[in-house]
């Protein structure tokens, strides 16, 4: 039997407790040899990794966003500025429930299902995980108190201050300037991610679309230290953005004001180009509609109500709006029928009230019932806008030479160098109707031509710089908006330069100058009206569309007619005629007489731009 085993055996004991320490001791060293070699690891080898650890905890590489360049027009006045304004922004890394924070957030202020929605679209268009996304614009103190309040229940939700574009004239100027928008998926495709990480805004229309690479300015950078809240503590370094450039347009914006009142209640379309430099001086189209609406989203009312009106607030007539001309363009037919030499100044024509072709039973009438004299010659039938005289010399023009003149003048192309969306409308010629129609052309749609009818359509736009090149006696007039130095390479659209218009006896234009004149200040001129006090002298045109056609042997009948299919009233003008400086083109829609209506007009303009002198101080720089 085996010896049995004494516990209180002290010898044993001891020998048992010491080999007990001994691995005890083998193990507590063992394991801080590894804690050492471990630590000696990660301190020597692993030092780069663990050092760029713990600085993305503690540090943030944030976008920094530039300032928008302002707008001014010639004067100096500001048309588009930035102004301070506080965003609710939520930065998704520190959201711990992304849901149930929006959730709060619209318990505690008034977020709108389609502002969630948009903020969930940018959501899932941003790749950055720590970018910060605005969920709600314009807060007012009310609401950024209770934010503040509430703070603590909401881990990621932060009050930043943004500058918000702003437009101080409000509806004066959205078809000239434009409006910014938020960034929608489609535009976010075409730009640089990079140099937009910061923005949320871009330009939608018209200046402020076309120059906004000029604008915008380029993204800065700020490296920040954070708290274990994620409070910024300290900015450790900074990249400052490059600030957009101002720019400065021709817009003179008292004329422009002007014109919007003399429009005023009606709809229309006003366009003055300064003579020497092409310079846009004013560009109205009734009704219109304030911008500042869209900046930081427009409600679905308010836009539906825009959008489905019949007056077509948001349609910029001046460049996109396509009228017949009337009897605008009687003088250049006139100057074609002068240099062709198909007419004289003695040239006379019987007018009875109307014409006809030969082997033609259509009556082509006059817009005065008895016709205009037995003996009527080109100025005559200039300063009394007589239809007859101008059928019978567009008939021996022919359509060929109508269009090779006309075309000399910019009809039928786009003319404004740096604003897009400017409509072609239509100078016709044989080789147009057959593309378009597969049908021949016929005499009788030369006389409508000849007369500013039939498929002969302009723009506010074309006819104001048709009538600046004409003013400057041929020497091409293109239009711009922007006042540039040589040195500034800034986007321009693509717009052919026409040649200058060489007339063959340059005493052809001061025969035509003095005919224009005298359609004005003559005591049988369609617009003697606008005469009365005038110090100085206009050479000008009336004219009167027709919107709907007149079956042969019935009388134009205006009270018979709904508004809208009342003929539209045009004038374009130019003054001083000796030395012309501003061009007017005038379409007021359904406006009836060119005579009555539209001239006055663009007589409140030359006044405003020839006998006061805001426009005399034209700026070249980029800042006033």
């Amino acid at each position: 039997m085996p010896e049995p085993l004494h516990l209180n055996n002290p010898v044993t004991e001891r020998r048992i407790f010491n080999a007990r320490l001994a691995v005890c001791l083998l193990i507590v060293v063992l394991m801080a040899v590894g804690l050492m070699v471990r630590a000696a690891y990660l301190q020597l080898v692993e030092h780069d990794r663990y050092a760029t650890l713990s600085d993305e905890n503690r540090l943030r590489v944030q976008p920094v966003a530039p300032t928008r360049g302002l707008i001014y027009d010639r004067n100096g006045v500001l048309l588009a500025d930035n102004q301070p304004g506080f965003t609710l922004v939520i930065v998704r890394e520190r959201a711990k429930d992304l849901d149930q924070l929006l959730i709060e957030l619209q318990s505690i202020i008034e977020i709108s299902d389609r502002e969630i929605q948009r903020f969930q679209k940018r959501r899932k268009r941003s790749g950055a995980f720590f970018a910060s996304l605005p969920i709600k614009f314009k807060l007012t103190d009310q609401e950024i108190a209770k934010l503040a309040v509430n703070k603590h229940r909401l881990p990621g939700a932060e009050i930043r201050a943004q500058l918000v574009r702003h437009y101080p004239m409000g509806h004066l100027t959205t078809h000239v300037v434009g409006y910014v928008g938020r960034i929608n998926e489609r535009e976010l495709l075409k730009t640089d991610r990079v140099q937009y990480s910061a923005t949320n805004h871009i330009g939608k229309t018209a200046i402020e679309n076309f120059y906004e690479s000029v604008l915008h300015g380029s993204v800065g950078h700020e490296t920040v230290e954070t708290d274990a809240q994620g409070r910024v503590l300290r900015t450790l370094e900074r990249i400052d953005p490059v600030p957009g450039s101002d720019i400065q347009l021709h817009l003179d914006i008292e004329l422009q004001r002007v014109a919007d009142q003399a429009l005023d209640g009606r709809r229309g379309a006003v366009v003055a180009i300064e003579i020497e430099t092409g310079g846009v001086l004013a560009m109205v189209s009734k009704p219109s509609f304030d911008g500042n609406k869209f900046v930081t989203g427009i409600d679905s009312k308010s836009y539906n109500k825009l959008r489905d009106s019949l007056d077509l607030p948001m349609f910029n007539r001046a460049l996109r709006g396509v009228y017949p001309p009337g009897s605008t363009i009687k003088p250049f037919i006139g100057l074609a029928g002068l240099d062709t030499r198909v007419v004289n100044y003695y040239s006379r024509v019987r007018d009875p009230g109307w014409y006809q072709l030969e082997n033609d039973e259509r009556f082509y009438r006059d817009w005065k019932k008895g016709g205009h004299g037995w003996r009527v010659n080109l100025q005559q039938a200039l300063i009394e806008s007589c239809d007859t005289y101008f059928y019978d010399l567009s008939f021996k023009l022919g359509i060929d030479q109508i269009h090779n003149y006309l075309n000399r003048f910019g009809f039928g192309q786009r003319n404004l160098v740096d604003l897009p969306g400017e409509a072609y409308a239509t100078l016709p010629s044989r080789d147009w109707k057959m593309k378009t129609y597969g049908k021949s052309w016929y005499h009788g749609e030369t006389l409508l031509a000849g007369i500013g009818q039939g498929y002969f359509s302009v723009t506010p736009m074309q006819l104001a710089t048709a009538t600046a090149t004409f003013a400057s006696r041929g020497k091409t007039v293109q239009a711009r908006m922007l006042v540039t130095t040589p040195e500034e390479n800034w986007p321009t659209l693509e717009r052919q330069k026409l040649p200058n218009v060489e007339l063959k006896r340059k005493a052809d234009w001061d025969y035509l100058f003095d005919s224009m004149e005298k359609v004005v200040h003559s005591a049988r001129g369609t617009a003697r009206r606008i005469s009365i006090g005038s110090q100085y002298r206009i050479a000008g045109k009336t004219g009167t569309a027709q919107v709907v056609g007149i079956r042969q042997g019935e009388e134009y009948d205006a009270d018979a007619l709904e508004e809208r299919k009342r003929d539209h009233a045009l004038f374009v003008g130019f003054a001083p005629v000796k030395a012309p400086k501003i061009a007017i083109a005038v379409i007021v829609e359904n406006g009836e007489h060119g005579s009555s209506v539209a001239a006055p007009i663009a007589r409140k303009l030359f006044d405003a731009y020839l006998l006061t002198k805001p426009n005399m101080g034209l700026k070249l720089s980029n800042t006033p």
